[in-house]
């Protein structure tokens, strides 16, 4: 089933090619919206949430391709699908090389675009979820004080609390507390949640050497 949360946002010069193109996704389930130029779309609100793009290629102002390398530039990850009827095997190479996930050419057939679509939505989405996780996981690493992050990094290495209360010069019913805060910010319940939580940010843990 299409993902009605999703957008599908379609940027072409040809009314009769927005609206053909508007009225097979939403037949199909899915919610579009379209724009006449690349300027009309980059003049939209930023969209936070799972999204793709279908992209005309020759448009009055700027191209497909460089609307492409301006959401480039500007660090965008929605997936491009060309449709273009004036399509040649450069312009889908620098297409493809410039990020985009299929190049098509009008007239499309109603099939081979709802897979494409499917598709770009189903990498978008996972990448989206990721993104979503990892800011998430910042946030709960930004609660954490000075101390409990350092704490956190010799637990991440297998460090036991007796090893870092040693280590920190602190009683041992502290480093436990410091654990426990630590368990409730991170939302784990044991360390080896941690790790894959932390490992999301690359977290590099912290061993305790033998003096």
């Amino acid at each position: 089933m299409p993902d009605k949360a999703a957008r599908i946002f379609i940027i072409d010069d040809d009314r009769s090619v927005r609206t053909s193109l508007a009225r097979q996704l939403g037949a199909a389930g899915y919610t579009t919206e379209v724009f006449a130029s690349a300027e009309e779309y980059l003049a939209r609100a930023h969209f936070d949430g799972v999204a793709c793009l279908i992209l005309d290629v020759r448009m009055p102002g700027s191209s497909g391709l460089e609307l492409q390398d301006t959401l480039n530039e500007l660090g965008s990850d929605l997936p491009i699908l060309f449709l273009t009827g004036h399509g040649d095997i450069p312009m889908s190479v620098k297409a493809i090389r410039g990020g985009a996930v299929n190049f098509l050419t009008k007239p499309v057939r109603e099939a081979v675009l709802l897979a494409a679509v499917g598709e770009a939505l189903a990498v978008h989405k996972k990448d989206w979820k990721d993104n979503q996780l990892t800011n998430k996981t910042r946030a709960s690493l930004a609660m954490l004080t000075r101390r409990e992050h350092e704490v956190m990094r010799y637990i991440l290495s297998g460090a036991r609390n007796r090893q870092i209360a040693d280590h920190l010069g602190i009683t041992e019913k502290t480093v436990k507390a410091h654990r426990a805060k630590i368990m409730t910010k991170m939302g784990v319940s044991s360390a080896v949640e941690l790790g894959g939580v932390c490992a999301q940010l690359a977290l590099t843990p912290k061993t305790i050497t033998a003096e």
